[in-house]
């Protein structure tokens, strides 16, 4: 094995797909790629890295609620796009052709173009580490759709794609805590 510069060790843990996630300030809403997200335990907990740096997260902070809305592969371009424009001076819905749907339970706006969508409220931000823990409230997924591969982001620019899924529940059933 050959050493790896340790400000790259990051690209080889891959921390879950990434999403897009809608806010809204009381006044407009606006869209932000995470590409930093977890679930936390086997509950409709989740967790997001973020900070001051994204103009979004002013909204999470003060309003302290938002979508998870998962895209699939064929919407990577307009998922780096949403990420390498600022909603300052972008209304990313028109830009990059998006849908809203109204949330049942949060203002933020769903994105009908999207795989699935959670609804969340903020739980908690551990801001030591640009941490929003959310908890869902609600969540829809498109059935209909043909393209269900995720996109996940290796953290230098490249990404993987959701391959073959392997099916190992019967093996796993006696080890899963009762109710997974």
């Amino acid at each position: 094995m050959r050493q790896l510069e340790l400000s790259k060790a990051f690209t080889l843990i891959e921390p879950g797909p990434v999403v897009l996630v809608t806010t809204h300030d009381g006044q407009k809403a606006n869209i932000m790629t995470i590409s930093w997200t977890m679930v936390m335990d086997f509950t409709p907990v989740f967790a997001i890295v973020t900070g001051e740096w994204n103009h979004s997260f002013a909204a999470l902070r003060e309003n302290r609620e938002c979508v998870i809305a998962i895209p699939s592969v064929d919407m990577l371009d307009k998922v780096v796009g949403i990420g390498t424009c600022s909603g300052v001076d972008t209304d990313k819905f028109a830009q990059f052709n998006l849908t809203t749907v109204p949330g049942k339970v949060v203002t933020p706006p769903l994105i009908k173009e999207c795989l699935a969508n959670i609804e969340c409220k903020v739980t908690d931000i551990v801001e030591k580490h640009n941490i929003v823990v959310l908890e869902a409230v609600a969540a829809h997924i498109d059935t209909t759709r043909k393209e269900r591969r995720m996109i996940h982001a290796v953290g230098d620019g490249t990404f993987i794609v959701d391959g073959r899924k392997i099916d190992r529940r019967a093996m796993m059933a006696s080890k899963l805590p009762d109710g997974v």
